[in-house]
Parts: C-alpha cells; sequence; structure tokens
C-alpha cells in the first residue's frame, strides 16, 4: 500500500499533537494486524511493516520453518523454504508479502478504534508530563468554555490543545470571567482519569496567594523572605506571615513596597481582596497578637500544651479583633493553629481573669525584691556587684571619690543653666513659693475644725 498523503498526515499529527511518528505507526500496524485477522481468522500470522522513505506500507504473513509440517495455516517445511531461499533453517519465519485487501466493515472499525486509542493514550501520557511538573505552580490560560452550574474550562499548555477545568470551589466568589478572557490559575492537582488526564485549577487557594507573592517579590524568589504560612477565605480576606533570614530586610516592608507598589499589584489580581500581611514570630504568644491585625492586643494567655490561647483586647477593639461573622479570628486560628478565645477587656476584669495575671505579676515583683535583698540582681538580670565601687567601673576608693568629684559642676550656678550669681538667685526667688500665699494656707487650716461626732 502506498500512499503519499497518509504519511503526510502521519507527520502533521506529530507536529501537531506533539505525539513522537514512530509511536504513531506502531500503533497503525498493530490496529491494520487486527483488522487482517478479523478478515482471515485469529490464527494468521501477519506482520505489517512501515517504509516512510517509500511512503509505503507492507504487509507480510509467515509460517514457522519445520522439519514436519503439523499446521500448515502456521508451519512451512525446510524443503519447500530452501527451495526460495537457501538461507532458511528450522525455526526461521518464512514470509510471504501480501496485496492490500479491502477489510470488511467491522474489521475497519476494530483497527479505527485501536489507532484513535493508541492516539489518546499517547496524548495523556504527553499532558500528565507536561503539567505533573507544574503541579503547585502559577499557568496563564484562556477561557474557552463554561458549564451551566459556573465551571470554567480553561485552554492551558502548547498552543491551548489542553483544557484545565476551574470549578467553582476553586473560584473566587467575586470574580466573573467571560468566554475568551485570559486568566491567572494555580496547578492544584494532576490526576489520571478514565476519560483522560484532569487538570484541576484553582484561584481560591492559598497557594494562588503564596505564588502571586513569589512571582511579585523578588525577596521571596531569592528566599531571603519566606512565607511562613497563608490563611485565606477567597474574595474577603487573607493573612500571610513572612519572615526575613537577613536582619537588615523588613519582610513586611519588602513585600509591601514602595508607596505600597508590590502589594497593590497582587491585590489587584486578587480583585480588590484585603490582605494582612504578619510579621512571623517565634514565640507564639507574640505571632497570635500579630495575627489578629488589625486589632491591637492587650495580652495573650497561651496554653502551650493544648495550644489554647485567651487574647484580652480592649472594648472598642473586640468586633474588628473578631472580625465581620468570626473571620477575622477565624483566619488567625488557622495561621497560628492555636484556638484562640477573643475576650474584650472589661469582661476579662470581672472575670477575675485580670485579678489573676495582676497577682501572677506581683508574685514576680515580690520574687525580684527578694532576689535583691539577698544580694540580688539588676533589672537585666545580672548581679549586684560585691564592690560597690564596681558601679563606677573602678574598685579604688579613691578614684571613686576622684570621679564623683569630677561630676560635680565647677560652677554651682551651672544647675540652674547660669553663671550668673544675681540671675541664679532671681531663678531660686521664682521657684519659691509666695510666703505671704503659704502662710494664709497654713492659717487657714488652724480656722478647721473637726466636726462632732453626732
Amino acid at each position: 500500500m502506498k500512499n503519499k498523503e497518509f504519511f503526510a498526515a502521519i507527520d502533521a499529527i506529530e507536529k501537531d499533537r506533539g505525539i513522537n511518528k514512530e509511536r504513531l505507526m506502531a500503533a497503525i500496524e498493530q490496529g491494520l494486524a487486527t483488522a487482517y485477522r478479523r478478515n482471515n481468522g485469529e490464527a494468521s500470522n501477519v506482520e505489517i511493516k512501515s517504509v516512510p522513505e517509500l511512503y509505503k506500507i507492507v504487509f507480510n504473513v509467515y509460517k514457522t520453518v519445520v522439519d514436519e509440517v503439523e499446521d500448515p495455516e502456521k508451519e512451512i517445511s525446510l524443503d519447500e523454504a530452501l527451495e526460495s531461499k537457501r538461507s532458511y533453517k528450522v525455526g526461521d519465519k518464512y514470509y510471504t508479502e501480501i496485496k492490500p485487501f479491502e477489510f470488511s466493515r467491522i474489521s475497519a472499525q476494530t483497527a479505527k478504534q485501536i489507532i484513535l486509542q493508541s492516539i489518546r493514550d499517547a496524548e495523556k501520557e504527553i499532558v500528565y508530563s507536561q503539567f505533573i511538573q507544574k503541579e503547585g505552580e502559577l499557568i496563564t490560560g484562556r477561557v474557552c468554555r463554561k458549564k451551566d452550574d459556573g465551571t470554567l474550562f480553561v485552554a492551558i499548555g502548547k498552543d491551548g490543545q489542553t483544557e484545565g477545568i476551574l470549578n467553582t470551589s476553586d473560584q473566587n466568589p467575586t470574580e466573573k470571567f467571560s468566554l475568551g478572557d485570559p486568566i491567572k490559575v494555580f496547578v492544584k492537582k494532576v490526576k489520571e482519569g478514565t476519560s483522560g488526564v484532569q487538570v484541576l485549577l484553582s484561584r481560591a487557594s492559598a497557594g494562588f496567594v503564596g505564588k502571586l507573592f513569589e512571582l511579585e517579590i523578588p525577596e521571596i524568589k531569592a528566599n531571603i523572605v519566606q512565607i511562613k504560612g497563608v490563611a485565606r477565605e477567597a474574595g474577603y480576606r487573607t493573612k500571610i506571615a513572612v519572615y526575613s533570614t537577613d536582619p537588615g530586610i523588613d519582610a513586611v516592608g519588602a513585600c509591601v513596597g514602595q508607596h505600597g507598589a508590590r502589594v497593590n499589584s497582587i491585590i489587584a489580581e486578587m480583585s480588590g481582596e484585603k490582605i494582612d500581611i504578619i510579621p512571623w514570630s517565634e514565640d507564639l504568644i507574640d505571632f497570635i497578637s500579630y495575627t489578629l491585625s488589625p486589632a491591637k492586643v492587650s495580652w495573650v494567655r497561651l496554653n502551650e500544651e493544648t495550644k489554647e490561647a485567651t487574647v484580652v483586647v480592649p472594648d472598642d477593639k473586640l468586633s474588628l479583633a473578631i472580625g465581620k461573622e468570626g473571620l477575622n479570628a477565624r483566619l488567625a486560628v488557622r495561621l497560628t493553629g492555636c484556638k484562640i478565645d477573643v475576650k474584650k477587656f472589661s469582661d476579662a476584669v470581672l472575670s477575675g481573669m485580670m485579678e489573676e495575671e495582676v497577682n501572677s505579676d506581683r508574685e514576680l515583683a515580690e520574687a525580684g525584691a527578694n532576689l535583691v535583698m539577698e544580694g540580688g540582681t539588676l533589672v537585666n538580670g545580672e548581679k549586684m556587684p560585691d564592690n560597690p565601687f564596681d558601679i563606677l567601673n573602678t574598685s579604688d576608693e579613691n578614684e571613686a571619690k576622684e570621679i564623683e568629684h569630677e561630676a560635680e559642676p565647677d560652677n554651682p550656678f551651672d544647675i540652674l543653666n547660669t553663671s550668673d550669681e544675681n540671675e541664679a538667685k532671681k531663678i531660686e526667688h521664682e521657684a519659691e513659693p509666695d510666703k505671704t500665699e503659704f502662710e494664709d494656707f497654713i492659717f487657714g487650716l488652724e480656722d478647721v475644725k473637726p466636726k462632732d461626732d453626732d
């Protein structure tokens, strides 16, 4: 069978769909061989070879060379084989080329199904290998289809040949897209199904936000600033915790950018969703305080074993700390991994919680006082010096007196910031209370008589 157009079509499929031509020809050969057996019996031995250089497909049937023939359909005697070629030996295949024939309708349909299935399998492998590497990354596509339930299909990959699925649960509820709109999406999952490879996309996941920050903030891409956690309710609010590995770089400032340029571009891509950029802290109490931003926290009590925290905020900041329908507190819980109970200050006082806190602080203060009395410590936990002159950084009593003398002003009027004796007396006089007024006050007290008890 010779057909130049047939081989040109094979080249076009390889170019458009990226399927290897050798694999495609192997599928065609397999399909034609199956069709031949359908026409001539399943026991038929047939091999089909493609010769692209000659634009030709060769059909061969073969028999096995044996000493004594038992199955004439599959075997040929050595003597008969040697008549055509002297090199044959027992066990060789004896080929006979046959001319192309017309398949029956059923045989042709069988061949078509085998070929198409092989093409689908090849495409599935190509799509899977292409997108499994992009799992967890951002890609750009174009909306190509839309179902009645709101599910979007996005043309992605080389020349938009693959359709990614953007389910309604993975969409930002405040966003609307039309057919043909360009769209940036997060590759959430790549999985193989019965109908082919499914590429699941998302614009509502925390990963989408993280990758937007990585794309926009060079310090994150360079791993100087790290994203420690993201909590999100798509369309409403996102909290992202960041940390700088370089003490000279402010993690929050790097994410915000000059005049908010960096974060504003991210907010625009997220259709105006609010973003709280929070400094991450290894101290969980501090971190919990930060996560309730924009509310200011008075204090936090944490049970590290149960991961439960009680947070007290000013009365007028309670609604801000909790957020609309509990959103702010809910995101703080997700970000910290702790159960958080937010209380207003007045309720904490009435419940006696603040009294416990004050008593705890008083106990610490008393313990510190006892330490001082027993030989004690300074504020920073440093021991009081055994030699009192150590405070002046000297152990010599005479030198200490000299330091003390040098500390005194040469001119006593320097204390009043003046070197003029008359001016100093004037300042001193102005500082004294009016004597007459003072005496009137004292004498007035003498006129006050205590009331007699009833």
